[in-house]
């Protein structure tokens, strides 16, 4: 009997810790990718088909030039009809963006299912989108047949958007549970403290650099030091640098770069994991996918209260405000700095389930088979 075909879109961010759950899908259904030349993620630990298919951003050269010149036009797909032919669903992510507009025009002449996952948890509208984005949105908005939503901010978000209450079912996103889990960690060593994320103002990372700081010089009880490690790049990296020098913590930073796949030895030598993302006007913390992965590899979370974090950890993490640099600094003091180095935190283990890739696959085998019944 032939597996149902379901393609996923992500534009050019296709990436291993997003599509995971999919891997485990592959018995049940004829599941592909398609990949753009300019997909900005290492896919090689995948275990997905991938289809390669051009995008108009792949006609530029490499880098801001390129960048700036597509949005003349504005980037899409060039023969995504050749490439979804024959598709039972498409499965797309987010609203006003081209990688959705793009099925969403040919959903009735080619006849399949459009499921859409959405993280965003700011209802933009029309208002806060630029003209291109609130055409689309406009364009994709009725021809969405199931919206899954990864968390229940994002889910108000789409009711605020206008979509019906019965195309939306809340569908979290799942990770490797073995692949984070580790064994026992070193007790005796120091206290590392990471702090993931992309190097830019709205992770929070100097507000982790202050709150260290602030521990050090006895800020907030006794002086306590310990060494951080931030886990990320982009352009902030060079002024994060200069302030924890600046903050006299040179020699007790790390900054480094880490692939995916090894991400799991990062967990593993940690103390405890910090998310300390701050609001800004259209975007805010949409899931924090390492909050999942923290709860897997056992290690107690401190993450500042923006966007969806509160309804990700619940009752696994203490948390601060956005900003709060020295109410940072005093859930460390408290709470894992205090800890023997190696301890693990005792996470609610029906949340850590909850936040699994087979769990995650799970749900959206039982989207998919509901949607096919029904056509």
């Amino acid at each position: 009997m032939t597996k149902p075909r379901v393609v996923l879109l992500r534009g050019h961010n296709a990436n291993p810790w997003d599509l995971r759950p999919w891997e485990q899908l592959t018995d049940r259904f004829d599941v592909g990718c398609l990949v753009t030349g300019s997909n900005r993620y290492d896919l090689s630990s995948l275990r997905l088909p991938i289809r390669r298919v051009r995008a108009l951003r792949d006609l530029f050269p490499r880098g801001p030039a390129g960048d700036l010149a597509v949005k003349g036009p504005g980037d899409r797909y060039l023969g995504l009809a050749e490439a979804l032919a024959g598709a039972d669903i498409v499965h797309s992510a987010e609203l006003g963006l081209w990688f959705s507009r793009g099925p969403a025009l040919l959903k009735r002449r080619l006849g399949y299912r459009l499921v859409v996952t959405v993280w965003e948890t700011i209802p933009l509208r029309s208002t806060y989108r630029t003209a291109r984005g609130a055409r689309y949105r406009a364009e994709t908005l009725g021809e969405v047949d199931l919206y899954l939503a990864a968390t229940e901010r994002a889910r108000e978000c789409l009711l605020l958007e206008d979509v019906p209450a019965g195309r939306i079912e809340a569908c979290p996103p799942g990770v490797d549970l073995e692949r984070f889990s580790s064994g026992a960690r070193d007790s005796a060593r120091e206290q590392v403290v990471i702090s993931p994320g992309r190097l830019v103002w709205e992770k929070g990372h100097q507000d982790v650099l202050r709150a260290l700081a602030a521990l050090e010089r006895g800020l907030v009880g006794e002086p306590q030091r310990a060494r951080l490690l931030v886990v990320g790049a982009g352009p902030e990296r060079g002024r994060l640098e200069r302030y924890a020098a600046d903050l006299g913590l040179a020699d007790r930073v790390e900054f480094r770069s880490v692939p995916y796949e090894r991400m799991p030895e990062v967990f593993a030598e940690a103390s405890c994991m910090v998310l300390a993302s701050l609001p800004i006007p259209l975007w805010e913390e949409q899931f924090g996918m390492v909050l999942a992965e923290a709860m897997a590899a056992g290690l107690p979370i401190i993450a500042s209260a923006s966007g969806a974090i509160p309804e990700v950890v619940a009752r696994s993490g203490a948390l601060f405000a956005p900003g709060d640099w020295m109410g940072l600094a005093r859930a460390l003091a408290a709470g894992p700095l205090r800890r023997p180095s190696g301890a693990h935190a005792r996470h609610d283990p029906e949340l850590v389930e909850r936040y699994s890739s087979r769990e995650a696959a799970e749900r959206l085998a039982g989207f998919y088979e509901r949607l096919l019944s029904s056509r």
